[in-house]
C-alpha cells in the first residue's frame, strides 16, 4: 500500500516503528494532492511549505525520542470554517475575501499540540449553509456532488490528499459527504468538541468532528479534540479514558464480538423514501452486525413528523442572526442560494423559534427514552447516493419529489436536534459503484459504543480502496 493510502492508525504505526518518516508521508500526500486537485477540487488553500516544515520538525522530535502520540507527523486537512493562525478562513464566501485568522481555533491548537501536520483548508459550501459543496466534485464520480457542507474534507480523505480531516455538522454536514464519498464521519455529542474559533452556522446545532478512512482513525482523532474549553459555553468534559469508566455490559475480549449489543432498527422515517439499493446495503450491514452477536430490535422514530420543521426553525433564524450586519451592508457578496436562506430567516418570528426549541426539548427526551431500550440506533445516513451535479430534485417511486438538500439533511437532522453522537461508515455501493453509508446514533457521550460497533463491522469486512475518480 502506498503511503498516501494508509489509514491514520497504519501511518502512525509505520512512523512509530521507523518504517516511514513524517516527511515521506507528507511528501506522498502532497504529491497525491497535486495530482487529484485538478480533478476534484477539495482544497480552498494549500499550505505545502508549512506542511513540509512541520514534517521535518516532527521527524526530528520523533528521532530524539519525543513522540507526541498517534497523530504526530500525520498530514491532515481542516474545513475552511476553522481558524488556523496566519491561514485564510474564507468560509467559502466573498464576504471573507482576504481574511486571515489571528489565532488558532481550539481544535486546531489541539491537533497542532498532538503533532498533526496541516496540508490545507478544505472547501465548504458557503458558510456551511448547503449540502453539496459546489466547488468540489465527488471522489468516486466527478459528475456527482461531493455532499456538504464538509465536502472538501470528505473528498480529500477519500482521494488520499489528507490522511484525516476535520469538518462541521449542523444538519449532517460531516456525515452526508462522508457517506457520499465512502469514508467515515463522526458527529460527536453536542459540546464534546469545542467550537471556539470555528465560524458558526447555527450555535445550538453546530458540531465539529473528524472525517477519516476508518472508524479506528475517528477514535484517535476524537481523543485529541475533546476536553473542556472556556471559550465554548456548551463545552463538556472529555470522555473517560478506556478502562477507567464502568464496563459496558456488551464489552468483550474480542473486538468483533457484539454479543448482547441491542441495535435499534427504525420501523418508521429512516427507511421511508429511501433508494432501494441504499436500503439493501444497510439491511445487509445490519445482518452482519447480527451475525457478530448484536440483537436487532425494531423501534419507532420519536416525533419524526416534526424533525425537518424543528431543524429549519432553529437553524434559519440562528444563521440570520450571525450574518445580520453583513447581510445588510453587503448582500451582493453572498451566493444567491445562501442569501435567500439568510433573508428568509429574518421573516421567522420569535414564536416560531420558541416552538422549535420546545419541539427540540421534547424530541431529545423521547430519544433518551428510546435509547434506554437499545444501545444505539442504526439506519441509512442519506436516502440516496451522490446525485448528478445539475440535479436539483430526487423523484421517489411513488411519484413524489424532494429537493436534493432536503433529502440529504432528512435522516441526519435528528442527531443534530438532540445533540446525540452519530457515526457514518461505508457499507456498500450501488449499481453505479457509488458508496452507501450507514449511521449509528447513540446516547449522549455514547461515542465508545458507536466506535466499537463500527470498528467491529469494518474489521470483519474487506479493506476498501481509495476512490476511483481521483
Amino acid at each position: 500500500m502506498r503511503a498516501h493510502e494508509l489509514s491514520l492508525a497504519a501511518a502512525a504505526e509505520a512512523i512509530r516503528t521507523r518504517r516511514l518518516s513524517p516527511v515521506e508521508l507528507t511528501e506522498a500526500v502532497l504529491d497525491r494532492l497535486d495530482r487529484t486537485e485538478p480533478l476534484v477540487g477539495a482544497y480552498a488553500t494549500v499550505t505545502a511549505e508549512r506542511a513540509l516544515y512541520t514534517a521535518h520538525e516532527a521527524e526530528r522530535e520523533i528521532a530524539a525520542g519525543r513522540p507526541r502520540g498517534p497523530l504526530h507527523g500525520v498530514p491532515m486537512g481542516v474545513k475552511d470554517l476553522i481558524d488556523v493562525a496566519g491561514v485564510p478562513t474564507t468560509a467559502g464566501s466573498r464576504v471573507r475575501a482576504g481574511h486571515r485568522a489571528e489565532s488558532d481555533s481550539t481544535v486546531a491548537a489541539r491537533l497542532a499540540a498532538a503533532g498533526a501536520i496541516l496540508v490545507g483548508k478544505t472547501h465548504t459550501h458557503e458558510f456551511a449553509y448547503g449540502l453539496t459543496t459546489p466547488q468540489t466534485r465527488n471522489a468516486w464520480d466527478r459528475g456527482r456532488v461531493a455532499g456538504g457542507s464538509s465536502g472538501g474534507s470528505a473528498v480529500a480523505v477519500s482521494a488520499g490528499s489528507a490522511t484525516f480531516a476535520l469538518g462541521t455538522d449542523t444538519g449532517g454536514s460531516i456525515r452526508v459527504p462522508a457517506a457520499l464519498n465512502g469514508v467515515v464521519g463522526l458527529k460527536p455529542t453536542y459540546g464534546l468538541v469545542p467550537r471556539t474559533g470555528v465560524t458558526p452556522l447555527s450555535w445550538s446545532l453546530d458540531h465539529v468532528g473528524p472525517v477519516t478512512r476508518t472508524v479506528e482513525d475517528a477514535g484517535l482523532v476524537l481523543a485529541a479534540l475533546t476536553g473542556p474549553d472556556a471559550g465554548d459555553p456548551a463545552s463538556l468534559p472529555a470522555l473517560p479514558e478506556p478502562g477507567t469508566g464502568p464496563a459496558h455490559p456488551t464489552a468483550s475480549a474480542r473486538p468483533s464480538d457484539l454479543t448482547g449489543l441491542r441495535v435499534g432498527v427504525p420501523r418508521t422515517y429512516y427507511f421511508d423514501h429511501v433508494d432501494g439499493q441504499v436500503e439493501a446495503a444497510v439491511r445487509g450491514a445490519l445482518a452482519h452486525l447480527e451475525a457478530l452477536g448484536a440483537r436487532l430490535v425494531e423501534v419507532d422514530t420519536p416525533m419524526a413528523r416534526y424533525v425537518q420543521a424543528a431543524q429549519w426553525g432553529l437553524m434559519v433564524p440562528e444563521a440570520t442572526a450571525y450574518h445580520e450586519r453583513t447581510l445588510r451592508a453587503a448582500p451582493d457578496l453572498y451566493g444567491a442560494d445562501v442569501r435567500v436562506l439568510l433573508e428568509a430567516g429574518a421573516l421567522l418570528g420569535a414564536g416560531d423559534y420558541l416552538r422549535a426549541q420546545r419541539a427540540r426539548t421534547l424530541m431529545r427526551q423521547a430519544w433518551e427514552h428510546l435509547l434506554e431500550e437499545v444501545d444505539l440506533v442504526a439506519a441509512p445516513t442519506v436516502p440516496t447516493t451522490a446525485t448528478p451535479v445539475d440535479e436539483e430534485t430526487v423523484t421517489w417511486p411513488d411519484g413524489t419529489t424532494e429537493a436534493v438538500s432536503d433529502a440529504y439533511v432528512r435522516l441526519c437532522a435528528p442527531a443534530n436536534l438532540t445533540g446525540m453522537p452519530a457515526l457514518t461508515l461505508p457499507v456498500g455501493h450501488d449499481a453505479d459503484g457509488l458508496p452507501v453509508g450507514m449511521q449509528l446514533i447513540g446516547r449522549p457521550l455514547g461515542e465508545p459504543d458507536l466506535l466499537r460497533t463500527g470498528h467491529a463491522y469494518e474489521a470483519t469486512r474487506p479493506v476498501r480502496e481509495l476512490a476511483r475518480a481521483a
